[in-house]
């Protein structure tokens, strides 16, 4: 088993800790942590990516890319999404968000591709860009596709952005939302005073299993948090 280095690097009250097996930095005193992937991590021995471990951490959930925009589905989705539940990882999927285009179309998109359990993690949203739209079309197309989702799964879903996009363009009309906040390069916790439950921290760590970098987070909170946050 691998273990990390003993070096540490201190901000914003969180530590750092470099971990060979992972390839990253990666912050400390939160216990779980998780990836999300899409096809460009191609094909992902699963039961490889179950088994790491490096001291204390390794790889508990996964979010996985179901679908883009109206019509676009990730190649690898139904693959990934079997296969990460039969190697024992908790499981959500996410939608790439497009303000440009019908939310509900978009909405449907994902309900046809998604077939959640109990146990899964909620869908999310992952709306990063603009467009150039005014932000009441970023948020009313926002909310009715989080609302159409809602209906369809009886679950609150996740809402995935960075800082900057959130409070420029969504702000307080999305606070009754769980949010999974991108946030790297930084050695620091993400700068907000909105409560996140997940932190992007990196998109260039190393798993075994998966042939490409990919993008690591945390949870914040415990096992019994997280599994409250589940699909019941």
């Amino acid at each position: 088993m691998a273990l990390a280095s003993a070096w540490w690097v201190r901000s914003r009250q969180v530590y750092f800790m470099y971990f060979p097996a992972f390839g990253i930095d990666i912050p400390t005193k939160y216990p779980i942590h998780g990836i999300d992937i899409s096809k460009y991590q191609g094909k992902i021995d699963w039961d490889e990516v179950k088994k790491i471990q490096a001291g204390e951490v390794k790889i508990n959930f996964v979010f996985i890319k179901a679908t883009e925009g109206i019509t676009g589905q990730d190649d690898n989705f139904q693959q990934n999404w079997k296969n990460a539940k039969k190697a024992g990882l908790l499981r959500g999927a996410y939608h790439y968000f497009y303000s440009t285009r019908d939310p509900r179309l978009q909405a449907r998109n994902f309900i046809q591709q998604v077939k959640l359990q109990p146990g899964d993690l909620p869908p999310v949203l992952d709306i990063q860009i603009s467009n150039d739209q005014p932000d009441s079309i970023i948020q009313n197309t926002a909310k009715i596709w989080l609302e159409t989702v809602q209906r369809a799964f009886g679950v609150r879903p996740i809402i995935y952005t960075n800082i900057r996009f959130y409070e420029r363009h969504l702000g307080d009309a999305f606070n009754d939302y769980p949010l999974w906040i991108s946030h790297y390069y930084q050695d620091q916790r993400p700068a907000t005073a909105r409560r996140w439950l997940f932190w992007q921290h990196s998109d260039s760590g190393q798993v075994n299993g998966i042939g490409t970098r990919v993008d690591f987070n945390v949870f914040n909170g415990d096992s019994a948090d997280l599994m409250k946050l589940c699909v019941p």
